[in-house]
């Protein structure tokens, strides 16, 4: 944040429901939002994010175009009522996020806001040394026209993040289009007395329930893509998936009289084949595959066949360019250089702290527990003795020793050299002089996650004062005299 020019601020936890009545955000949301009224009645919110409010202090507090750009930043609680809470910290009520308002003059220098903080989000990702993902992405209720999210590939994720292996592209799920690709074709051209054999129909029903959809598709070419499906129809309901033709038979049995309607919606790469329509249900043709891409699909970008790969990810941050989304409704507006009255352009970023933790800990741990990214681990290193090999003294002396390589480090720092390679990382020491058996110090040391753990044992009472050196992720244990720890340390980390 401090590389973009941004300044830190804090801004309240309850935010008030007329400004997000304002900004047209109340309405439809109702389930996200954890609710409160003060003693005369009035209506607020726990804030699950903060555009309302960071725009109608600067809406207050800038006059010109000479008062911008503008960057305000926090790491704060917020809190949504999650339908689905799950894993601890990666989707709960209450979480820990960092974000970023930018506000420019003109749309053209907010889109360049938005490159640099593009950039300096992926400066920080590369610093954690774990394997991401940059995708386009649905800015949903957010607004705006332009976002990019950053993923965890790990198992454990929420989200499918299709990349192309021959081009850049890269994008959520959500916003995959579908092909139609010649090799999808082959399927649905096979000679075949019984059409019904190589066709698949999965029903769902509108929100209201007086439609039934009917999704036509080739078999065995996948799930349906029920993300495109809310594109086609927005008043389908994909919840409905396994109960949809259960429900709508209930529903005609109960109240038969009342008018219903059947849809049949048919997969762009049946548009060849010669379909009947015995129940006299509206037919209509998709322009589009249906079905959930696989990695045999062809890419939307270049066209190549079979050349994505599908990765399960957990989002961790999202870049969100927003116009004038929320200036123009709060009235947030400054003089221009023409001396007229404009809307400020304004963009949203933020990073989930609390997520990010959560995701690092499930990509990297164990069985004998967490292993933490080194930028990020509550200390890199800790020493620990045996009761009969080392005194606390003993314990001293090694965290002396690597405090004063990591002062003369410090001095000898070039703030031009590349963060992600320097060679003047914090070690970050800490010393376990608890009252404890030293194989009890060692499982919590490897339970905690330390990326380094350093022994004062046997080797300790020879002339040149050897420690033991481990590090569970490289498989390294080793003895180190005292004089090299230091370097060997830093030698290690960059190979984490």
């Amino acid at each position: 944040m401090s590389s973009l020019g941004a300044t830190k601020v804090s801004l309240s936890s309850i935010s008030s429901e007329e400004l997000w009545q304002r900004s047209g955000r109340l309405e439809g949301r109702d389930s996200e939002f954890l609710r409160l009224q003060d003693r005369k009645g009035a209506k607020y919110l726990l804030s699950p994010t903060h555009e309302e409010e960071i725009t109608e202090i600067v809406a207050n507090a800038v006059n010109s175009y000479k008062d911008l750009p503008l960057r305000l930043y926090q790491v704060t609680r917020k809190y949504r009522d999650e339908a689905r809470p799950r894993q601890g910290l990666l989707r709960g009520r209450e979480f820990l996020m960092k974000d970023l308002y930018t506000f420019d003059t003109t749309e053209e220098q907010a889109r360049e806001t938005y490159d640099q903080v593009r950039k300096a989000y992926s400066a920080f990702f590369d610093e954690l040394n774990l394997p991401y993902l940059v995708a386009s992405a649905d800015s949903g209720s957010m607004g705006g026209n332009l976002s990019h999210e950053y993923h965890l590939a790990s198992a454990n994720g929420e989200d499918n993040i299709i990349s192309c292996q021959k081009c850049d592209y890269s994008t959520n799920e959500e916003l995959y289009p579908g092909t139609l690709g010649p090799h999808e074709l082959k399927h649905t051209k096979e000679a075949n007395t019984d059409i019904n054999t190589i066709l698949t129909s999965t029903p769902f029903l509108s929100k209201d329930k007086t439609t039934l959809f009917n999704i036509v598709t080739p078999t065995n070419t996948g799930p349906i893509n029920t993300h495109l499906l809310k594109k086609l129809h927005p008043t389908l309901d994909t919840t409905t998936l396994d109960a949809a033709f259960a429900i709508w038979s209930s529903l005609n049995q109960k109240s038969p009289s009342r008018p219903r309607t059947e849809i049949q919606i048919l997969d762009g790469r049946l548009a060849h084949l010669p379909l009947s329509n015995p129940t006299g249900s509206t037919i209509t043709h998709a322009n589009t595959a249906l079905t959930a891409p696989s990695e045999a699909s062809t890419c939307p970008s270049c066209s190549s066949p079979a050349s994505l790969k599908i990765s399960k990810a957990i989002e961790i941050g999202h870049t969100f360019h927003l116009g004038t989304r929320y200036s123009a409704p709060l009235n947030a507006q400054v003089l221009s250089s023409a001396n007229k009255l404009a809307p400020i352009a304004m963009g949203c970023h933020g990073i989930g702290v609390s997520r990010l933790l959560a995701a690092a800990a499930s990509l990297l741990m164990d069985s004998k527990g967490l292993n933490w990214p080194v930028k990020i681990a509550p200390f890199t290193t800790v020493v620990v003795a045996a009761p009969k090999a080392a005194t606390e003294e003993d314990l001293v002396s090694v965290y002396d020793v690597l405090a004063k390589e990591e002062e003369e480090a410090r001095h000898a720092f070039n703030p031009n050299e590349d963060r992600a390679s320097s060679s003047t990382t914090a070690l970050d020491v800490t010393l376990d002089d608890r009252d404890r058996p030293l194989g009890w110090k060692l499982r919590d040391a490897d339970l905690i996650g330390y990326p380094f753990i350093v022994v004062l044992g046997k080797a300790w009472k020879l002339p040149d004062k050897k420690v033991e050196l481990q590090c569970r992720r490289l498989g390294v244990r080793e003895e180190v005299p005292l004089q090299d720890l230091g370097a060997r340390l830093r030698g290690l980390e960059k190979k984490l």
